[in-house]
Parts: C-alpha cells; structure tokens; sequence
C-alpha cells in the first residue's frame, strides 16, 4: 500500500468514524427525552454519564499507577468539559427541539474551527455551514412553537463547552494512549454531577422500563460516540473535525424525525444540503492535504 493510499484510507476511515458517532448520538438523545419526565435533564445526564463511566472501566480497565500529573490535569479538564457540555444540552433539549437545540450548540465546534483554520477553503465550508445553521434558525423562528429564550441560552453555553470538550479530549487523546482516558473522563463527570445522579438511580431502580432506556441512552449518547470520536480526533485536525460535526444537526433533525414526529419543513431540508456540501467539501480538503506530502514520499502531517 503507497503513502497515498494510506492517507486516503486515514481520512475516509476519519469520517466514517465521526458519522457513526453523530448516528449514535442523537437518537441516543432522542431516547433520552422519553427519560426527561420521570428523571429531569440533568437526572438523565447525571445517569447516562455513571452507566457509561461504568462500562467503559470495566471494559479498558486503565491503568493509572504510571498516570503523570499532567495526564491527570488533562483527564480532569475532559471529565469536567464534557460534564458541563452533557447537562447544558440534556437541560435545552427538555425546552426546545433536538434539530434545533443541535443546530445552535453547533456554533461551538464551527467558531473553533473557524479560530483554527490556515486556509480560505476552510473559512469558505464554515461559512456553508453557518448558512446551513441560519436556516435552521429561520425554520424555528417562524415555525408554529416559538423557541424557549432559557433553552436558547442553555444550548448556546452547552456550544461553548462543546469548543472546550474538542480541545480537552484532543489533548487526552495524544497524552493517554489508548481508551484509559476517555474511561476516567467519564468517572470525573459523574462524580461532578452526583447530587444529580443519586436521586436519578432511585428513580430506575424499581422501574425496568426506565433502566433499559438509560442504558440504552448510555450506550448511544456515551460510549459509542465518544469512543469514536476520540479516535477521529487522532487522526484529523481539530479545525476539520468541528467542520465534520456538522453533520450533528442533520442526523438530529432526522433522529426528532424518526422517533419524535418532529417535520422535515422545505428550510430544514435546504439547511441538510448546505451542512452535506460543507461536511463533504471539508473531507475532500483534508484529503488532498494528506495526499501532497504522501506523493513526495514525506509523512503526511496535518498541523493542529
């Protein structure tokens, strides 16, 4: 296999890793709303991170004895990053829809990319993106059901801690190898949120219908995502990887579709091929960069 093969293989391997991760996301949300009555947002969140946190232990069962100071400090700041960004979206997500509450929490990923880029065409797919965002706005904006101003507010913070969650599980992923990391991350989250998550435990422990969707919810809205992502994150740029999440709001849209009778209107649908031309624009950017130093025989490298 040439360098060039492999850096088309690392990048397509890339995507493929971060769309199973935006499947896997949002219907785990949209199982997670079913939860909101009986447990609240931030009972749910506080759950979901525990039951995660838990399997992944089991799982990777890390080693921590060799852990360094600096690792430590890394895997706290993800645990904390990724804690915050959870229970902010879980709390605009009980007031405003999951396209929408996705759509605005997306800003997050698209201003550091924005920050981070070193190329026009990158500026140019963010710009594609921002459209597509802007439609999904006017679609809610003019819908029947005005937006809640607390759920806006909720989704916008839970945007910011999405920049720092990129940031943070970047950083974890090039100090701990392997899923050791991520695994102790999500221990720091639930310890953070735990006067959440006691009274959520008490409110499955004697309903299985409720534990079997948490779990559920756990698996799709945790593990999955978040082990794939911290892959992707290996192996592409942050700036590439938070064009890529682009793709978050148009597989919510199509999970609030599916699972909670939620309209495709003419604005959303439009909003899709937007976020898809930049997503697509974005890969095939990435692609060439890899393929030019492949092609002189250098290793290809794509700065951060």
């Amino acid at each position: 296999m040439t360098s060039a093969t492999r850096a088309r293989s690392g990048v397509g391997g890339s995507v493929a890793l971060i769309i199973g991760s935006c499947v896997s996301l949002q219907f785990g949300a949209a199982l997670a709303v079913q939860l909101f009555p009986a447990l609240g947002s931030w009972g749910v969140t506080a759950l979901r991170l525990t039951i995660a946190a838990l399997i992944l232990v089991v799982a990777v069962r890390p080693r921590l004895g060799g852990w360094t100071r600096t690792q430590w400090l890394a895997v706290v700041g993800f645990g904390l990053a990724l804690g915050a960004m959870n229970g902010f979206f879980y709390a605009a997500l009980e007031r405003i829809p999951l396209g929408t509450a996705v759509a605005i929490e997306f800003l997050g990923p698209l201003v550091l990319a924005a920050c981070l880029t070193r190329r026009g065409s990158d500026v140019a797919w963010v710009g594609v993106a921002l459209a597509g965002m802007a439609l999904l706005g006017i679609d809610s904006a003019v819908g029947a059901e005005a937006l809640d101003p607390l759920g806006v507010v909720f989704a916008l913070v839970a945007a910011a801690f999405w920049a720092l969650y990129i940031r943070t599980s970047a950083r974890v992923g090039r100090l701990v190898p392997g899923l050791g990391g991520l695994a102790m991350a999500l221990v720091v989250a639930s310890v953070a949120l735990l006067p959440f998550g006691v009274p959520a435990v008490a409110g499955v422990a004697l309903d299985p219908g409720l534990l079997a969707l948490a779990i559920g919810t756990a698996v799709l809205a945790s593990v999955v995502p978040y082990v794939l992502e911290l892959l992707a994150l290996r192996r592409l740029p942050q700036r590439v990887f938070g064009v890529l999440l682009s793709l978050e709001p148009v597989i919510a849209a199509l999970a609030g579709w599916l699972l909670l009778a939620q309209a495709m209107s003419p604005l959303r649908i439009a909003a899709v091929a937007l976020v898809v031309a930049a997503s697509v624009g974005t890969a095939l950017a990435a692609r060439r960069t890899t393929e030019a130093p492949a092609l002189t025989g250098a290793i290809p490298v794509i700065p951060d």
